[in-house]
């Protein structure tokens, strides 16, 4: 039997990117820079002044009409309908266990009119769930992943970035807030108060035929403030400083939105696709728990390493861990269970058979 290789995918800037020095690796499909430098100071670039990511694998969705926010409601857990026009709102896709089919942004781009930004990895799948839901009439679906490239300039300094290239007030734009705006000669650009860093910053949404010109301006208007490409390792360092969710290691279609921590974002007092079952969850209590976890002794915790308690008894496992550019400890996710979740609690990570102290804490990992 010949072995099945999957088609990996280039985004449309790869050259740039290689030209750049990148290292390119596979990753949800793609062709994608994971560093230019050293994680550790492409890292220390976006903590303390501006980054630019190449994120234009992620998934981007056109979803309007009349119905559009009645589709929304039924399928995501949080509550669309109080987003003003230019709000964006953190969400997550529910299937019919209760489990999470991905997490993502919705933002409210103008009347019966949503733009829907979605992992990488889960493009298809969430695709084919909007799909499968919509009404007869009145939401027309729009996948506009192929043509869209996403770029993210993140830091404290990325507005003095993004402002050379615009006249619009993009330092008076609130935290998950939206605009359409003119950058760098060219009109009707989305651009939103959102990130993967917790750094503060901009992610902007470029049409393909524009997107060197965009990439190429925002980079040189960066050179005032040190802005360097940051690639992927990166990225999941920042994220997981902050304890934000990679769907995938954190969470995934068996995870509910109760046990990954992510009850802010399940509102239910409205009926959504298996509310019932996450109802049910809270009033019974969910037996396992995302927590965040410094490590006490020396060791950096890696994903499926085994939690335990003191004596060595399985609790749980490591989602996602690394050692903390900004912290200098290491730090992880991982689910355990329910009594073990309490902040303050010692267990201990197995790293290759000796058991290495931790404390349960409570996130964002770096307060900075």
């Amino acid at each position: 039997m010949s072995e099945i290789v999957e088609e990996i995918k280039h985004v449309p800037l790869e050259e740039v990117h290689i030209a750049l020095g990148a290292k390119m690796v596979p990753f949800a499909g793609y062709l994608m820079p994971v560093r230019y430098s050293s994680d550790i100071e492409e890292h220390t670039i976006v903590r303390k002044a501006a980054g630019i990511f190449d994120v234009s694998h992620m998934g981007e969705f056109i979803l309007k009409g009349p119905k559009a926010l009645d589709v929304i409601q039924q399928l995501t857990t949080n509550d669309a309908s109080v987003l003003p026009i230019g709000k964006v709102q953190y969400t997550a896709l529910i299937n019919d266990q209760g489990g999470i089919i991905d997490d993502l942004t919705v933002y409210h781009t103008g009347i019966e009119e949503y733009y829907i930004v979605v992992n990488a990895s889960n493009i298809d799948k969430d695709r084919s769930w909007f799909v499968k839901h919509l009404p007869a009439e009145g939401a027309d679906f729009k996948d506009v992943s192929e043509d869209t490239c996403l770029f993210a300039v993140q830091g404290p300094k990325a507005y003095e970035v993004v402002s050379q290239l615009t006249s619009y007030p993009v330092s008076e734009m609130a935290h998950y807030t939206c605009a359409h705006i003119d950058l760098g000669g060219h009109k009707n650009i989305l651009i939103s108060t959102t990130g993967y860093t917790g750094a503060g910053g901009f992610e902007i949404y470029v049409p393909n035929t524009i997107a060197k010109d965009i990439w190429n301006q925002l980079m040189t208007a960066g050179k005032k403030v040190g802005m360097q490409p940051i690639g992927l390792g990166a990225r999941d360092t920042l994220r997981l400083e902050m304890g934000y969710c990679l769907y995938g290691n954190d969470i995934n279609d068996t995870t509910s939105p109760l046990e990954a921590g992510l009850g802010w974002i399940t509102k239910l007092n409205k009926n959504f696709t298996a509310s019932d079952i996450i109802k049910k969850q809270k009033e019974e209590g969910i037996k396992r728990q995302l927590i965040g976890f410094e490590m006490i002794e020396r060791g950096i915790p890696r994903g499926h390493y085994e939690l335990t308690d003191p004596e060595g008894n399985k609790i749980g496992e490591v989602t996602s861990g690394t050692q903390s550019p900004c912290l200098g400890i290491g730090i992880g996710m991982g689910y355990v269970e329910k009594k073990f979740a309490v902040i303050g609690t010692q267990i201990a990570v197995n790293i290759r058979g000796k058991l290495i102290k931790a404390k349960v804490v409570k996130f964002p990992f770096y307060k900075g």
